[in-house]
């Protein structure tokens, strides 16, 4: 049964650059410009009309642009919940800048080990997480720790809860590599595997959707049943001010937006592209997380239960189901 007939997030790319070079990550190698202000104001706008409840600034590297805090606080006076993910590089001296405007704010973390970690993102970037840690926590704010999970370093997750999270009170998202279409990037984890991320989940400041363990149990999305509710739970809205379905990953169309968003989005030709979500050769297999949690979330299948209890739990934890219920 649906419970949510319109979009709950918009992923807002404000630009594709980004200053890390992530081995399992392609975005950093496309050209980009980086978003408006004055796009930013209307977009919001429509969004808000559009029923949209959580905005995430994303990239590439957000914190590339330099009116990234302007954004977030527009979107908070609107009454949106902000999300930013960031390596950590420039956090540090744009903190000051972003306090108090960031509900979710995750800093990448995926090993314990500094040349590990480094490795895998290209760039010395490891102590800047732990600077960003600190500075985060001297200006009261609540960062979690965003661990991309691969074989590769799923020994690494005890040490990371152990000596990082635990010890500085940050919740652990746990964030188990995704594959769709022809694309891998990690290998697909075995029963086994995924039975220890599970189990891990469990774990006390830790962050798992149990709904991700499922579908992968389930061999992904299946076309002839799709799970996926990317484009009409989740608006993608690229660097070059277009709207692109049925979702980032695939890119099958970009409509430039030209401050109709609303109109553009409840045209005939675009909701033809977004009842395919899910259905396209290229989603079979596909667990892509960041649209499979919202797609969890409107519609009470096998998955919206099994994702339930650790959303709730995160959200208890962090104290955002309270901003949630005003949103």
């Amino acid at each position: 049964m649906r419970l949510v007939r319109h979009p709950v997030l918009c992923n807002y790319y404000v630009t594709y650059r980004c200053n890390a070079k992530c081995s399992f990550c392609d975005i950093w190698e496309k050209p980009s410009p980086y978003i408006t202000l004055a796009d930013v104001e209307q977009n919001l706008r429509d969004l808000k009309r559009l029923g949209v409840k959580v905005i995430d600034f994303t990239g590439g590297e957000p914190l590339l642009h330099r009116q990234l805090p302007e954004f977030l606080a527009l979107a908070r006076q609107l009454g949106f919940i902000t999300t930013v993910t960031t390596n950590g590089l420039l956090y540090p001296k744009n903190a000051e800048k972003l306090r108090g405007l960031v509900d979710m704010l995750h800093f990448s973390l995926d090993s314990a080990d500094r040349a590990t970690h480094d490795l895998g993102r290209g760039v010395a970037c490891y102590d800047f997480v732990l600077e960003s840690i600190r500075v985060a926590k001297e200006l009261g704010e609540r960062p979690d720790i965003l661990f991309t999970v691969f074989r590769k370093n799923l020994a690494d997750l005890e040490a990371v809860y152990r000596n990082i999270t635990q010890p500085n009170g940050l919740v652990l998202i746990i964030n188990p590599a995704f594959e769709y279409g022809e694309v891998e990037t990690g290998e697909q984890l075995t029963d086994e595997e995924l039975s220890y991320l599970s189990a891990f989940g469990k774990k006390k400041g830790v962050y798992l959707n149990e709904g991700f363990i499922a579908l992968r149990r389930d061999g992904g999305n299946h076309v002839a049943a799709p799970v996926c509710r990317a484009a009409s739970t989740t608006l993608v809205i690229s660097p070059s001010n277009e709207l692109v379905l049925p979702c980032y990953h695939l890119g099958e169309q970009k409509f430039p937006i030209g401050g109709r968003l609303f109109d553009l989005y409840n045209a005939p030709e675009t909701q033809r592209l977004a009842a395919l979500e899910g259905r396209l050769p290229q989603c079979e297999g596909c667990t892509i997380n960041c649209y499979m949690q919202p797609s969890f979330a409107v519609e009470t299948s096998k998955y919206f239960w099994e994702a339930l209890p650790s959303t709730l739990k995160y959200n208890w934890e962090k104290g955002t189901w309270k901003r949630l219920l005003r949103a």
